[in-house]
């Protein structure tokens, strides 16, 4: 039975944490709801499976969502959704609304058992039946359509690192001021300034092409700053873009971001919106929040850009440009604009074919785009990172080169205690699945597969033979 429902549109912005219960691998009904809340006109910050109740709250929490929706196959959904409500109500988040699903597995007495402990709606085979998919995302898409921000008036004397939930929800005060432009904006700003004050924070931004792995990039340099320097705090703006059709987003950073589960670190996903460039136009506000909140580094994560993009650098203070081998012919270098402003690149996956040849060529076009004759190619700021690679030392050779940057270009100076590699790109290439085996899973279904034909015809012929011998007897 296809059931048409009109596709219901939000009057504000809608955020919505997506992801499976932990212990629970089945995605693929979650992957549908979190498109449908997207093709909606949802911001969804997905999460992807195998998701602790911890994990989710603090994604509910630090994004500032209004909803968080999670399916639950694996049996433990009245344990994990009590959870839940508890959590966000022990956080002082308890209007982040909670949606949840598991199929058959959740029985009627189990959701009516849940709803009445607080979990605001428990979708069952039986909704699915009777208002269809879109009726159920306009259902939960409805139900959380109202701003998280309720009061304009911030004390701001309570702002620090460890208050999370409202660094949260003063940034979507900042952002729905811009957009409305009620008057409240110049307000804000001048609060926000005055708790800065003299101090200084530096802001790196980091950009590049899409999939050219920004985010694990990004990780993997967190990670480092957390081991390496103690007590340091630092907020993670990760941009992407919203779809222009729906005005929905895919939010997925999170989801390869394995540092944010430090208490030092502060993460929020931002859409682009109305803006028709990588950034969205608040930026500049949120990582004024981010300041002003107390941390010690702002990393400010592009959505993927083209050739001619490169409006990152007008707000960092460093800023690093991210890309892969696969950038075409040699001459495809010279559109590049990062090129000629990024205090630092990087060519990650250098483990892919192509990865040395690349490095040199890239070195060469900046060596010509900054006139740089007196100095090597060799002496340019290009690395060769493999940002998936545990401990990969083209990756430190990095992290070292931004804290001599980010200490020459701001003053602040981060003091390492990290030995230095010597070297700019990875000295080796031996990683747990080499590039031509990427493919290995799929090889193996393919094998399978193959091997359940050739039983199958084997089986046939077999029956057949036996069929035949079978008449024969009669006869």
């Amino acid at each position: 039975m296809n059931i048409q429902s009109e596709i219901y549109k939000p009057k504000n912005y809608v955020r919505v944490v997506t992801a499976t219960s932990l212990f629970d691998g089945h995605d693929a009904s979650i992957n549908i709801f979190r498109r449908i809340l997207q093709s909606t006109g949802a911001e969804v910050i997905h999460l992807a499976h195998n998701r602790s109740v911890q994990e989710v709250v603090d994604a509910a929490i630090e994004e500032d969502v209004q909803g968080l929706a999670v399916s639950c196959y694996q049996g433990g959904h009245v344990e994990f959704f009590k959870y839940t409500v508890d959590l966000l109500k022990e956080r002082g988040a308890s209007h982040i609304k909670i949606f949840g699903g598991g199929g058959g597995v959740i029985v009627p007495e189990e959701i009516k058992e849940l709803e009445a402990y607080g979990v605001t709606k428990i979708y069952s085979p039986e909704d699915g039946a009777r208002w269809g998919l879109q009726g159920i995302i306009n259902h939960m898409v409805e139900t959380m359509d109202f701003s998280t921000v309720r009061d304009g008036n911030f004390d701001l004397s309570r702002l620090n690192p460890e208050n999370k939930l409202m660094v949260a929800n003063l940034i979507t005060a900042m952002e729905e001021a811009k957009a409305k432009e009620n008057g409240h904006l110049a307000q804000l700003r001048d609060q926000i300034r005055k708790k800065l004050g003299d101090r200084k924070v530096p802001v790196i931004g980091i950009t590049g092409t899409g999939g050219a792995g920004k985010s694990s990039l990004t990780d993997e340099l967190v990670l480092r700053l957390l081991h390496d320097i103690k007590d340091v705090s630092v907020a993670i703006i990760s941009c992407d873009p919203s779809r222009r059709k729906t005005g929905g987003a895919l939010l997925g950073d999170r989801i390869r971001m394995n540092a944010i589960g430090s208490s030092r670190v502060y993460m929020r996903s931002l859409a682009t919106r109305q803006s028709h460039t990588e950034i969205p136009e608040s930026l500049t506000e949120v990582v004024e929040v981010a300041k002003a909140a107390g941390y010690d580094l702002v990393i400010a994560e592009t959505a993927g850009i083209g050739q001619g993009d490169s409006h990152i650098i007008d707000m960092a203070d460093v800023s690093v440009y991210v890309m892969t081998s696969e950038f075409g012919a040699a001459s495809q270098l010279e559109k590049i604009d990062m090129l000629d402003y990024a205090d630092l690149i990087a060519v990650n996956k250098f483990e892919k074919r192509g990865g040395e040849d690349a490095v040199r060529d890239v070195r060469k076009q900046v060596q010509r785009n900054r006139n740089a004759w007196d100095k090597k190619p060799e002496d340019m700021p290009v690395f060769g990172t493999i940002a998936s690679k545990f401990n990969d030392d083209g990756v430190t050779g990095l992290y070292h080169a931004l804290l001599d940057t980010v200490a020459q270009k701001t003053g602040v100076k981060l003091e390492s205690s990290l030995p230095r590699t010597g070297v700019k790109t990875s000295s080796s290439k031996t990683i747990i699945i080499p590039p031509e085996r990427i493919r290995y899973l799929a090889e193996i279904s393919e094998t399978l597969r193959d091997y359940h034909k050739h039983t199958e015809e084997q089986a046939d012929g077999v029956r057949k033979v036996w069929h035949l011998k079978e008449s024969e007897s009669l006869l």
